[in-house]
Order: C-alpha cells, then sequence, then structure tokens
C-alpha cells in the first residue's frame, strides 16, 4: 500500500538507462573490480545498455582493457585504486561526479577468494578477508549513497552462494560473505524509504581466469562445486552481469533486499551429476 505523502518515488521511468537522470541523460554507474571478471563484464553490460561507468581496479592494465573493449571511450572513465586504500571511496565518488556529473549506481564488486578453514587461517588473512569483502564495500557504500537519487539510486553488492550455506573450508570468505548478506538487506531497509534500492547477487561457479585451474584439474573443487550443478554449463560472467544490471534498473523498481543467487540451480536442488548418470 503507497502513503502519498511519504513515497518519494515518482512513476518509473520508460527506459532505465537513456531515461535515467536529468533530461533523459545517461545512467552513471560505479564498478569497483572492473579490471576483469565478473567486474569488467558488468561493465560492457552497463554500457551496452547506454549507461556512462567509472570503472575502478588496482590493476592498470586491466581497468585500461575493459575500456578498450567498452569501444567508445567516452562512456567509460577508469581510476586505478585499491578498496582497501583510506582514501579510496572519496576518490572514486569525485572521479564519477567529475567525469559525468553524477552517480547513479553502485556495484560493490571487488572481492578475494581461495579461502581456508578457521583452524587454517591466520589473524592477518582473517583481517584481509574483512578489509577487501565487508570493510570497503560498507565504506563505498557510505561514500555514495548521498548522491544517489530516489527513485533511481541503487546499489548491488557482491554476496556469494557460499554466503548463503555452509561450505567446507572456506570460513572467512563465508563469513564476508554473509555479512554482505546481512549488510545489503539492513541498508535495504535504512534507504528503502528515501527511494533507493540495495541488492545483492550470489553467483556460484563462475568460469574465469581466476577459478579456470581449479575448474580443470582440481578432483576435490570438482566434486563440491561441478558435480552439483543440474545446469549442463557453467556460469559466465555475463551471466552475472546481466542480474546485476536488471537490479539496477528500473525493470526492478520495485526489488530491493533481494539476494539474488546465480548459481544454476546448486543452492536449491539436491543434485550430482555423477549420481544422474548412472
Amino acid at each position: 500500500m503507497s502513503d502519498p505523502v511519504s513515497d518519494p518515488v515518482s512513476d518509473p521511468v520508460s527506459d532505465p538507462v537513456s531515461a535515467g537522470g536529468p533530461a533523459g541523460e545517461p545512467c552513471v554507474a560505479l564498478v569497483t573490480g572492473a579490471g576483469s571478471g565478473i567486474g569488467r563484464a558488468t561493465t560492457l553490460r552497463f554500457v551496452c545498455a547506454g549507461a556512462r561507468v567509472l570503472a575502478l581496479d588496482r590493476d592498470p592494465e586491466g581497468v585500461a582493457e575493459t575500456r578498450r573493449l567498452a569501444g567508445d571511450p567516452g562512456r567509460v572513465a577508469t581510476l586505478v585504486e585499491d578498496v582497501t586504500a583510506e582514501g579510496a571511496p572519496a576518490a572514486a565518488v569525485a572521479a564519477a561526479l567529475r567525469h559525468f556529473g553524477r552517480l547513479d549506481w553502485l556495484v560493490n564488486n571487488a572481492g578475494i577468494g581461495n579461502a581456508k578453514a578457521a583452524d587454517q587461517t591466520s589473524d592477518a588473512e582473517w583481517d584481509r578477508y574483512v578489509d577487501v569483502n565487508l570493510r570497503a564495500l560498507f565504506r563505498f557504500s557510505r561514500e555514495a549513497l548521498p548522491h544517489l537519487a530516489p527513485g533511481r539510486g541503487a546499489i548491488v553488492n557482491l554476496a556469494s552462494v557460499f554466503g548463503l550455506f555452509g561450505h567446507p573450508r572456506v570460513a572467512p570468505y563465508a563469513a564476508t560473505k554473509a555479512a554482505v548478506v546481512g549488510l545489503t538487506r539492513q541498508m535495504a531497509a535504512d534507504y528503502g524509504p528515501a527511494g533507493i534500492r540495495v541488492n545483492a547477487v550470489a553467483p556460484g561457479v563462475i568460469e574465469t581466469a581466476l577459478t579456470r585451474g581449479r575448474i580443470d584439474a582440481d578432483p576435490r573443487f570438482q566434486a563440491l562445486n561441478i558435480d552439483p550443478i543440474p545446469f549442463p554449463r557453467l556460469g559466465r560472467p555475463e551471466d552475472v552481469a546481466n542480474a546485476i544490471y536488471f537490479l539496477c534498473s528500473q525493470e526492478a523498481s520495485y526489488v530491493s533486499g533481494h539476494v539474488l543467487a546465480v548459481d544454476g540451480g546448486w543452492s536449491v536442488t539436491n543434485y550430482s551429476r555423477r549420481g544422474a548418470a548412472l
């Protein structure tokens, strides 16, 4: 039931990108970890839809390649920063405003994986996971929130299916991704009244340069992460990018506080590829 007095959101615009801002200007996104994998695919998906992107990564060659692949350099500005650097959130938001005049969407994609069990994880390793996967996401969100406009402002956080279910030997990764889920829901409650939506995607195994070796050659990884997928192929960065774009767009204008699994059914089926073949 809507409240005509307190509801800050006007009717959804017909085109979520080209009409997303004042005078029909393209929407503007800030994507962290944009130099490879899901971050790169998300940047290219946004550009394909007509948006402008401030692409941030600590790898200068990677983010430069993302900008080149976008085709139109004017649609992508780059910033080389480590998301854990003290001044990174302010520098990134300022760069987006400087290059494109405003900020509509934040995609907190940067993160690290390849964790270990709790008894094998040092304090320094734990702190690193918290700093990259959670603290940086919080700080970028805090910096961006005052600039996100009611009715079109959106944040999408990268969680993981490992943050939804227990999984062997990934303690700091799973803990930080579970915290991302909790923070996403809390921010949806806090900023929903202002017309700002906050959602998360929870990828399963996604085939990237970082995962290809384990997918091909690690029997344990295959048994735990590939065998239980009922869908007949692995996930691709573009699969996650499409979900992120949907959650940012006006097509998801009444979706907030949601965690969208992109995992080919891994997290919701009791499946075994080898068992099904018997």
